[in-house]
């Protein structure tokens, strides 16, 4: 079990790691490009929806950043199954490959079958 544990602390700091990769590639790369498309600094500050409150002023919410955070999400998601899942699941089955084939031995008849048999023989024997 302490290999499990190690697999995991292991996939947790790799995770950490990752992810400051992605948020700058997200953020320096895909926020502008996409910002560009909707007229925006950068995709944080894209698809504005103004919504009035009591004050006076309006709040306002940012659709592009929800974009950007799914997109964000997505690349950590395809990276870490194509860097850690895939190359495991892999190398599990070359090393299930490797394994020596275990031959069960054929079961023997059931319990019901051999009471089945011992009544046969029983009633040859009283005939």
């Amino acid at each position: 079990m302490r290999g499990n544990v190690i697999d995991l602390a292991v996939a947790v700091v790799i995770g950490a790691a990752f992810t400051a990769v992605v948020n700058t590639i997200v953020e320096a790369v895909f926020n502008p490009l996409i910002g560009a498309l909707f007229n925006a600094e950068n995709l944080a500050k894209a698809l504005p929806v103004a919504i009035p409150n009591a004050g006076g002023e309006d709040a306002v919410i940012y659709f592009g950043a929800v974009i950007a955070a799914v997109i964000q999400f997505l690349l950590i998601a395809v990276v870490v199954y194509f860097a850690i899942v895939a190359p495991m699941n892999y190398a599990n089955k070359l090393a299930n490959a490797r394994k020596p084939k275990v031959v069960e031995p054929e079961a023997g008849p059931t319990e019901a079958e051999l009471l089945l048999q011992i009544r046969d023989l029983l009633a040859k024997q009283n005939n």
